[in-house]
């Protein structure tokens, strides 16, 4: 047996995969959302502060700046804000010597851009415009650009997603605990079950009936059949067993004592005699043998690969063949009539034979001193086939018919194992038929009623 990931790891797995996928995608989600909160909040107060500069550079010839515009430098956003101002004909008016170059794709006379560049190796966010305005007399429009470290602006998100990340950690994480603890306690009667399965002992096939989780009526319940069914053959082979045992201790001591005999006589005459029954015996040994085996195998489910599809016709005159030999023998009439047709049965089809065959074999062997005719019929009623095997022998009174169907039964001293009927009867049932018997018009029948296919 393979063995797999348990049951509560797989539980495990089901309930909290889907999860972490979604606890992913909210991550990202935030993630982003906060880059793009980011994005919005630090453009503006680049603009904020640019605007005030390009206010304070028009007030002072950029001389100075506002103690508020100081302030916006030193701490906007959390971060220093660098800035930079040159005249209409490109002479730097005041901040820091060189801005951050503008990437190619940026227009010289835009009026307001925002750009990614590198300032002093590092990565910066910056905002260049332009505005008409009057400085020392010189009129026209001064370029302002600012520009702030990236990295304020990765801090200010990791900042705003880190407690994000956590909850959504934590949270799995103590999912994850109450889950695999959760499913453990759900599953203790599982586990419970199994203990008690272990307890049982070889011999204890009784069904479960203990209290258990819904999810696994089925399982259970599968189980209670597998058991019944196991329980039932294992009554059938003790039977069997038993049965064999009983009925085979007789004719073997019967043979025994015929060897014995044969080995003790004292001439060839007596020796020969008793060699003549010795055979008898061992013949009707044998015989008890073979029908008990019989009976077994009639009474075991055969696997649904062993059975197929035939025809009954071609073997009813193979039988009829034999018998009509058999019953001439005896001086004996046989009379075969058989229009079953182009019908099929689903099953064994030995053991469709042995069945008639034994039906005919108990006519023989029962009929009694007054027998003179047997007949053999098949034909087709509604949906089944109908085999009968009716004499005009001693038959068998209707209050003795039970009788007639149990094993080692007979109604009356006989030769013969009474075995016949019991096995034809198997048979029937396992085609999903039953047997008749009737004694009627002076005529006792027994009839197999099998469904076609």
């Amino acid at each position: 047996m393979k063995n797999s990931l348990s049951l509560r790891a797989r539980l495990t797995i089901v309930i909290l995969a889907p999860l972490i996928v979604i606890a992913i995608l909210v991550g990202l989600w935030a993630y982003y959302d906060a880059q793009s909160n980011a994005a919005e909040r630090f453009d503006r107060s680049l603009l904020s502060t640019a605007l005030a500069i390009s206010r304070d550079t028009a007030v002072t010839g950029g001389d100075a700046l506002s103690e508020e515009t100081r302030d916006l430098l030193r701490d906007t956003s959390g971060g220093a804000v660098f800035y930079h101002v040159y005249a209409p004909d490109g002479v730097f008016v005041t901040g820091y010597a060189t801005p951050p170059v503008p990437p190619e794709h940026v227009a010289d006379d835009a009026p307001q851009t925002y750009y990614d560049a590198v300032y002093h190796d590092a990565p910066v966010r910056a905002l260049r415009f332009s505005q008409s305005t009057s400085i020392d007399g010189l009129t026209g429009l001064f370029t302002f650009t600012v520009w702030q470290r990236t990295a304020v602006r990765n801090g200010f998100v990791q900042t705003r997603t880190r407690p994000v990340f956590l909850i959504i950690a934590s949270l799995i994480g103590a999912l994850a605990i109450i889950v695999w603890f959760g499913v453990a306690r759900g599953l203790a009667p599982l586990i419970d079950l199994e203990d008690a399965i272990a307890r049982r002992s070889a011999s204890d096939l009784t069904p479960i009936k203990r209290r258990i989780p819904q999810e696994v009526t089925g399982i259970v319940g599968r189980f209670n059949d597998l058991v019944g069914e196991l329980s039932r053959t294992m009554e059938a082979k003790n039977a069997f067993i038993s049965d064999a045992a009983h009925q085979l201790r007789n004719p073997i001591a019967g043979v025994l004592s015929l060897a014995e005999s044969v080995a003790n006589a004292k001439t060839l005459a007596v020796s020969k005699e008793r060699s003549e029954d010795l055979l008898e015996a061992a013949r009707d040994a044998g015989q008890l043998a073979n029908n008990l085996l019989t009976l077994e195998r009639a009474q075991a489910r055969l696997p649904q690969d062993s059975k197929q599809r035939f025809a009954p016709l071609p073997i009813l005159q193979e039988v009829s063949n034999k018998a009509a030999t058999l019953a001439q023998e005896q001086g004996i009439a046989f009379q075969p009539v058989l229009a079953c047709g182009n019908i099929s049965l689903y099953g064994d089809p030995v053991m469709f034979e042995q069945a008639v065959l034994n039906i005919i074999n108990n006519a023989m062997v029962h009929g009694g001193t007054h027998l003179k005719k047997i007949a053999l019929t098949a034909h087709r009623v509604a949906d089944r086939l109908e085999v009968s095997v009716s004499d005009d022998g001693k038959g068998i009174a209707p209050k003795d018919f039970d009788r007639a169907r149990g094993r080692f039964s007979q109604v009356g001293p006989s030769a013969g194992s009474g075995l016949g009927l019991p096995i034809t009867a198997a048979v029937a049932e396992a085609f999903g038929g039953r047997i008749e018997l009737r004694n009627e018009n002076r005529r006792f029948s027994v009839t197999m009623m099998l469904p076609h296919t």
